[in-house]
């Protein structure tokens, strides 16, 4: 059984890979702000994706999706416009927030979902 810290890593490693292989470009990865972290910033065509990873060893305690609360996705709100403000980023026509979730098995991940716009503004 793998502590959280290492689930984490593992997951997020795996998940970039995923996300690679579906035609995202990784811009950022833990992107820290004073008051919180971005796990990834990327493009999909013309999309600016912020992306939540979310990774668990059993759903227990429900799938690992299910663990981006209102409170959660607020504050991936409030990242993602200091992220606007601070990096202003050009080429995009649209913000999209989704959320990776790995459900790991005892060989690695299990399942992996891919929720695009998962939440819109108004979360």
């Amino acid at each position: 059984m793998l502590n959280k810290f290492l689930l984490g890593r593992q997951g997020e490693g795996e998940a970039v890979r995923y996300l690679q292989s579906n035609g995202y470009r990784i811009l950022h990865r833990n992107l820290r702000a004073r008051f919180g972290e971005i796990d990834v910033v990327a493009r999909e065509g013309p999309a600016l994706c912020f992306i939540e990873i979310k990774a668990r060893s059993s759903t227990r305690f429900g799938f690992p999706e299910e663990s981006v609360t209102r409170l959660k996705r607020q504050k991936l709100l409030r990242l993602a416009a200091w992220y606007l403000q601070s990096r202003r980023p050009v080429g995009h026509s649209h913000v999209r927030f989704d959320v990776l979730s790995l459900l790991n098995g005892p060989e690695g991940p299990a399942r992996i979902r891919l929720i695009k716009g998962a939440f819109s503004t108004d979360a």
